[in-house]
C-alpha cells in the first residue's frame, strides 16, 4: 500500500537489504532458535545510542539475517495522520463512510515505523488474517502485510482481530544491528503482542522495560546489557 498513491507492492526482504523472497522471512529456522537472529522479537532503545530517529523507541523484528535486518516500531504514533482518513485518502472508502467502519477499523493505530521507504504502509497484524503470496508469516502469532488488500478488509470488518499501521520501517545493513547491540544501544526481548497491538502507545517504551526487569528510572547513558 503507498499513500501517496503508487501501486501497491508486496513487501520483499531486499527492500532493508535482505536478500531473497518475503515468504523466507519467516521460514523455520531464520528466528533465534535457529541461528543465533533475532528476528520475531522487540528492541528496546537505550540511551546510549544517540540517534534520534530511535530514541525511546520500541521495534518488531520482522527480519534478521548475516546480509541485514528489518523491523517496524511500534510506540511511534503517526501525529494527525488516522486510519479512517487515510482509508480515504487510498480511495477505499468514501468520506461520507468513516462513520460507518467497524470499531476495529476506527481506532486501529497509524504509527511511524521507521525513517526508511516513509511513503509505504506495512501491517503488522495477528495471524488469523492471511493473504497467500501477500502476507509473511514472522512467527505463530504475528504476521506483516504491504497490500492495500489487507486495508480494505479490515474497512469491512473482515481483516484480522489485531493490528497496527505503521508508515515506513527501519533497516539495517549487514552487521549493522549487530554491532549496535554489542555497544550496548539495544536491548531486546521476546515479543509480547499486548505490546505490540496495545492501544498505550506512549507507555510500550517503559512496559517493555519493566518485561526485561528495568526500572525505566534508574536508565542513564551509561547503562548496560540487562
Amino acid at each position: 500500500m503507498d499513500p501517496e498513491g503508487k501501486k501497491p507492492r508486496t513487501v520483499r526482504r531486499k527492500a532493508a537489504g535482505l536478500a531473497g523472497d518475503a515468504a523466507d522471512i519467516g521460514s523455520p529456522g531464520s528466528g533465534p532458535s535457529g541461528q543465533g537472529y533475532l528476528d520475531g522479537q522487540l528492541l528496546i532503545a537505550m540511551p546510549v545510542m544517540g540517534d534520534p530517529r530511535f530514541e525511546r523507541s520500541v521495534i518488531y523484528l520482522c527480519a534478521h539475517s548475516a546480509e541485514g535486518a528489518m523491523g517496524i516500531i511500534v510506540n511511534r504514533p503517526a501525529g494527525s495522520i488516522d486510519f479512517p482518513g487515510l482509508l480515504v485518502q487510498l480511495d477505499i472508502i468514501k468520506k461520507t463512510d468513516q462513520i460507518k467502519l467497524p470499531e476495529n477499523a476506527e481506532s486501529m493505530k497509524v504509527l511511524k515505523g521507521g525513517p526508511v521507504d516513509t511513503g509505504r504502509g506495512f501491517v503488522l497484524h495477528s495471524s488469523d488474517f492471511f493473504i497467500k503470496d501477500a502476507t509473511l508469516r514472522i512467527d505463530d502469532g504475528i504476521c506483516l502485510t504491504a497490500t492495500v488488500d489487507i486495508l480494505k478488509a479490515i474497512a469491512k470488518g473482515a481483516g484480522p482481530k489485531h493490528a497496527i499501521l505503521a508508515l515506513g520501517y527501519a533497516g539495517w545493513a549487514a552487521g549493522q544491528l549487530e554491532n549496535e547491540i554489542q555497544d550496548n544501544g539495544w536491548l531486546h526481548c521476546d515479543a509480547d503482542p499486548d505490546l505490540i497491538f496495545g492501544g498505550d502507545v506512549e507507555e510500550k517504551y517503559q512496559r517493555a522495560l519493566r518485561k526485561i526487569g528495568i526500572d525505566p528510572g534508574m536508565l542513564s547513558n551509561e547503562a548496560g546489557h540487562a
